[in-house]
């Protein structure tokens, strides 16, 4: 007996570098692409640990609840870390960068997230990157939310080490995701005697195994299920074009905004500013005397199946989340969506 998801013939080092590099097409860099296999914590805490440690002085933003995560790992690498932290309602500015820098001109590393799904803001890494560029501080962005949703662009904008992962806008799998490479974050690296080798983190020993070897000979057996999952959707995305699946997540977001706002009983929109908002999931305030668990839970009682979710932590009091990002980012999924909550708040 088989199946076809069994006895599949063994993955190419030449097919597995085939997919890196229809990654690096998506996102316009000529850096050096590693497909890492695991899902998107597994790059952005391997990069971390081994561009950062005792000597590192870093600016962590943070705008939702990764940003707090990347400053415990910074400080358990050794660095010294400043944190920049805003209303999870708003996003981070170039000129609160700035601000930073000329407060601690000692910064040479900085993290962010692009778009937090978990607090439905996105940050304008563009004029971000200039700044940081200006600094000359090492650029690490977690755009795992935002590939697909919007333009992420390491290259363009200066960033040093940007991880993606497939689950979200790009409707991939979760299983593997990917992490481009700048030279000087190599070399930051390389120089770093605490950055993990030997090790499922260790981005450098990919480097010196599979990228300085020519990527002729996988270091080790790929998880081959996932990459061939990753590799049909990088596939979907070029066929259909990358603008096409941007405008879905946009018009996606713009219908919840607008949705919610029409549908009214004291439902807002939990991030004030429109272009703050992420195109990957559309935050909302419930109105007072509403708990946002208590009416999530009454949304997906009535379908299970809705992209609807409740704030974490402190959050799910005030917040609900409509996901809308993959193949639910459409007017049709967020109508429903809408139309279950204005249900379970009589409205």
């Amino acid at each position: 007996m088989t199946h076809p998801l069994l006895d599949l013939p063994p993955l190419t080092a030449e097919r597995f570098a085939a997919v890196e590099d229809a990654v690096a097409r998506l996102l316009d860099t000529r850096q050096d692409v590693l497909i890492t296999q695991g899902e998107a914590l597994l790059p952005l805490e391997g990069a971390i640990r081994a561009a950062a440690g005792p000597g590192t002085v870093a600016l962590n933003v943070i705008t939702g609840p990764y940003g707090q995560t990347f400053g415990n790992w910074l400080r358990d690498s050794g660095a010294t870390v400043y944190d920049l932290a805003v209303p999870f309602h708003t996003a981070v500015t170039a000129g609160q960068i700035r601000e930073a820098f000329a407060e601690h001109p000692e910064i040479d590393f900085v993290s962010l997230v692009h778009a937090e799904a978990a607090t439905g803001n996105t940050n304008p890494v563009a004029e971000i990157g200039q700044a940081v560029r200006e600094q000359g501080a090492l650029f690490y962005l977690d755009a795992v939310a935002s590939v697909g949703a919007e333009p992420v662009l390491p290259d363009a904008w200066g960033v040093d080490l940007c991880v993606i992962g497939a689950q979200k806008a790009m409707g991939g799998p979760a299983g593997v995701s990917a992490i481009s490479v700048s030279e000087r974050a190599w070399a930051r690296m390389a120089a770093n005697p605490n950055a993990p080798r030997r090790s499922y983190l260790s981005l450098l020993d990919w480097k010196e195994r599979w990228i300085d070897a020519g990527r002729r000979a996988l270091p080790h057996a790929p998880a081959q299920l996932e990459m061939l999952a990753l590799e049909a959707c990088l596939e979907r995305i070029e066929s259909v074009g990358l603008e096409t699946v941007m405008a879905r997540h946009r018009e996606a977001a713009r219908v919840a905004r607008a949705g919610a706002v029409a549908l009214g009983g004291g439902l807002e929109p939990y991030v004030y500013e429109e272009k703050e908002a992420a195109p990957v999931a559309t935050t909302l305030r419930v109105p007072s005397g509403v708990v946002a668990s208590e009416l999530v839970a009454r949304v997906l009682k009535s379908d299970p199946a809705l992209p609807v979710a409740a704030g974490g932590g402190a959050l799910a009091k005030e917040m609900i989340r409509v996901n809308h990002y993959g193949a639910d980012a459409s007017r049709e999924t967020v109508e429903r969506c809408l139309a279950a909550i204005g249900a379970a708040l009589g409205v």
